[in-house]
């Protein structure tokens, strides 16, 4: 790189870290206890606590339905609880499984285990008991950390050793279970931990849509590179509000919630999203920042206009999405009612963020991806590993900061040329916006013809009369493949197959018209609000 180069980069990731408040005038006692926490901890995760600790002090770190904790509540909850973990028998490079919503026990229990040199396996909140025995066996977890909620779950898949997070007294099921809690009471004094020997891991489970969920290794802390190069495209700031809804098990929600720790952020946290909630919470909070899933803006949108006005939205001005794909003009629909606040961000828990579409890009463009940030690479390649022609469809691989260090069971996705497939097509138009049409593993082959289901899911969700539509391919003695979808129309809206057929075949090719139309009430979603296919195609 000419030197040039190297100084313009430098002085872009300057204006980045100073716009964003990263970077900002500190008293020197707190930039000693900012070193001796980096000194101590090292750069993972752990530190991210020791260090809100030391620059933000009785900041409200979040704040959850039993009110605010500060940074330095938190810091100190999670030693206590990392003490109390090594009683319970739990040391470095063991596995912890946590299976909790969005509040303070999720953070707390994470901060422990990092501080241990635990590795932290985030369980879906919507996994059944066979579920969580099998991932928990796969992964050697050794305890379960969960919600009261969850106890009947834990009973049936038998997991020995529990520790309650969540608990409301007046409904616990598990009182002989120990707490973390009572684990923070009873270690609230002790010796400072040390530094464990090995770095614990942060397991991050795939989503599962078309198949079982896999383990995947995951960074604690954003990668330097990779953070600075959001921050150009993404507008964090720091000691803001941000109301998460997104769920901190999944990467998405994970990484807002370690990017609001660093910046000093307040999390606003809701165990279970409401539409109405979620906007009361913004209104009460003054709230930035709405860190959400597609399905939750459309959820919000089909409030009715006079419930969605008794809330005073002036404050948001950033929404930054992601998780799975926006359908049809979700976008401009937003961003009609609520402003230009929409980032949609695409990526994965393997090859992190591939590229971000601003409001000015879902504009020009509702269904973009939007361009890669600065540092990243993307290659649209066929099955044979060749660049496509300018504009055609292809595999989307990407080269970027992130380093995916593989799934826990030694697999990885596939390489060319240090690029790493997402799983993905696309193609990219000639302004150079990237285009995601499907899932490799979701193309329908019907009579010859390829189709890819987000583009009629797409055009379906456009009619007044639909709030939202599934598209599979199921089994047919003719063409091999012919389209279903699965459509949830508008409440009273006088719609049938026939008319949304005819809809389609004035929008699209004739073969990407669906045979079949069944209405349904809801879309079966995973925990993150994507669409399970592999229920659809089996109905």
């Amino acid at each position: 790189m000419r030197p040039v180069d190297h100084l313009t980069g430098a002085a872009r990731a300057t204006k980045a870290l100073l716009r964003s408040g990263v970077l900002r005038p500190e008293r020197p006692d707190r930039l000693w206890h900012l070193a001796q926490a980096v000194r101590h901890w090292g750069p993972g995760l752990a530190a991210v606590f020791a260090m809100g600790a030391a620059r933000y002090g009785s900041r409200p770190a979040l704040v959850d339905e039993r009110g605010p904790m500060s940074f330095a509540e938190l810091d100190a909850r999670s030693d206590a609880i990392a003490r109390g973990l090594v009683e319970t028998g739990v040391h470095a490079g063991d596995t912890v499984a946590v299976l909790c919503r969005n509040h303070r026990y999720f953070f707390e229990i994470t901060g422990a285990l990092a501080k241990l040199g635990a590795n932290a396996l985030y369980l879906n909140t919507g996994f059944a008991a066979p579920q969580i025995a099998a991932v928990m066996q796969r992964e050697r977890a050794i305890v379960l950390v969960h919600d009261d909620e969850f106890g009947a779950l834990a009973d049936i898949a038998k997991v020995e050793m529990r520790l309650l997070a969540w608990t409301d007294a007046s409904s616990s099921t598990e009182p002989a279970t120990r707490t973390l809690d009572e684990l923070a009471r009873r270690h609230a004094e002790g010796p400072r931990l040390d530094r464990p020997a090995r770095e614990g891991r942060v397991i991050i489970l795939t989503s599962g849509t078309t198949g079982p969920p896999k383990g995947a290794f995951v960074a604690g802390t954003p990668h330097p590179g990779a953070a600075i190069a959001l921050l150009e495209r993404l507008p964090y700031r720091a000691q803001e509000k941000m109301v998460v809804a997104a769920p901190c098990f999944h990467a998405w929600g994970f990484a807002n919630a370690t990017t609001s720790l660093l910046l000093g952020d307040t999390m606003v946290l809701e165990r279970q999203f409401d539409p109405q909630q979620a906007l009361a919470l913004i209104a009460r909070h003054r709230a930035e920042v709405f860190v959400a899933v597609p399905v939750m803006l459309l959820r919000i949108l089909e409030l009715p206009p006079e419930v969605r006005a008794r809330y005073d939205m002036s404050s948001l001005r950033f929404v930054p999405l992601s998780g799975s794909a926006l359908p049809g003009d979700l976008a401009t629909r937003f961003m009609d009612a609520f402003g230009d606040v929409i980032y949609n961000l695409y990526g994965s828990t393997e090859v992190g963020s591939v590229s971000v579409a601003t409001p000015a890009d879902l504009r020009a463009a509702p269904a973009t991806a939007g361009r890669p940030p600065r540092g990243t690479l993307v290659r649209l390649l066929d099955n044979a590993g060749r660049d496509v022609p300018s504009g055609s469809n292809g595999r989307i691989f990407v080269r970027g900061p992130l380093a995916f260090s593989g799934y826990t069971d030694g697999g990885s996705k596939s390489v060319i040329d240090g690029f790493m497939h997402t799983g993905d097509t696309g193609h990219i138009d000639r302004d150079g916006r990237l285009f995601v049409d499907g899932r490799d593993d979701e193309m329908i082959v019907s009579g010859g013809e390829n189709v890819f289901p987000r583009e009629v899911e797409d055009v379906i969700a456009r009619h007044p009369d639909v709030v939202e539509a599934a598209v599979v391919g199921v089994p047919d003695p003719e063409f091999g493949s012919r389209l279903k979808a699965f459509v949830v129309a508008r409440p009273a809206a006088a719609l049938d197959a026939d008319t949304l057929r005819e809809y389609v075949r004035a929008n699209l090719a004739r073969f990407k018209v669906p045979r079949d139309i069944e209405f349904v009430d809801e879309l079966p979603r995973n925990g993150t609000g994507k669409v399970m296919r592999n229920e659809l195609e089996r109905r």
